[in-house]
């Protein structure tokens, strides 16, 4: 962590004495993008193409699209329910955010030997601090995901019993917040130009990575049976983009 920070106080630092910013970026960016993370007993690595277009009088903000593909692999990973109706004191889409944790309804998956690939389409944000230093910020939208099942231990109302088959859910969907169906990637990242074509980045990321059970299920104290359950992942990481 240590050394992360030190990387982006460097570039930081460097970016000072770079030349002048140009009085006009151009109208559109275009660029393929590989990134790596890593947090406790779980990384991902993800492949990405990104195009932009330049917001703005000097076009220094840039909004856009993406299509990324994100391989997450986890062992011994914590699940947790995942339904915002059983989660959340508070459904409310946005507000959700800030709504209490409803505890007592939370019962845990834990996945052995966790594996994801999803394909989904991206929204991306950025703004160019200079000719060197650019920040965003980009979020799943909408894909599909395929991977490893696993066998996992569900512990549920205090009983613990094993599922042979955990799988990852298919279909991913940002609905925001507890709400969002799936497995979902999103980073907030610093890039340095390094030249013309390339450039790299430091990243923090925010994963949602969703499994499901088939062969038992929880009953919430409301009676409800529940099958999704959820881990939400912290990870930091490092990345390598280049640009058409």
């Amino acid at each position: 962590m240590k050394k992360f920070i030190a990387v982006l106080v460097f570039l930081i630092g460097g970016s000072t004495v770079s030349f002048a910013q140009q009085s006009k970026l151009p109208k559109t960016n275009q660029l393929v993008d590989f990134s790596a993370t890593i947090g406790t007993s779980q990384q991902s690595l993800a492949a990405s193409y990104v195009y932009n277009w330049g917001i703005g009088k000097k076009r220094k903000f840039e909004l856009g699209v993406g299509l990324r593909n994100t391989a997450y692999f986890g062992v011994k990973r914590e699940y947790w329910t995942a339904p915002a109706n059983l989660a959340r004191t508070s459904t409310t889409p946005f507000l959700i955010f800030f709504a209490g944790q409803k505890t007592e309804n939370w019962d845990t998956l834990t996945v052995q030997r966790a594996f994801t690939n999803s394909l989904n389409i991206s929204a991306n944000l950025g703004y160019h601090i200079n000719n060197k230093l650019y920040a965003g910020f980009n979020i799943d939208v909408i894909g599909f995901t395929i991977g490893q099942k696993s066998s996992g231990i569900l512990v549920s109302n205090g009983i613990t019993r094993t599922e042979p088959e955990a799988k990852p859910a298919a279909f991913n969907l940002l609905l925001t917040g507890d709400h969002d169906l799936g497995t979902l990637n999103s980073e907030f990242f610093l890039r340095y130009n390094i030249n013309k074509k390339w450039s790299i980045k430091g990243i923090y990321q925010f994963l949602f990575v969703e499994y499901k059970t088939t062969n038992i299920k929880q009953t919430a104290p409301d009676g409800t049976l529940n099958d999704r359950f959820r881990n939400k992942a912290n990870n930091f990481g490092l990345g390598v983009a280049y640009h058409f």
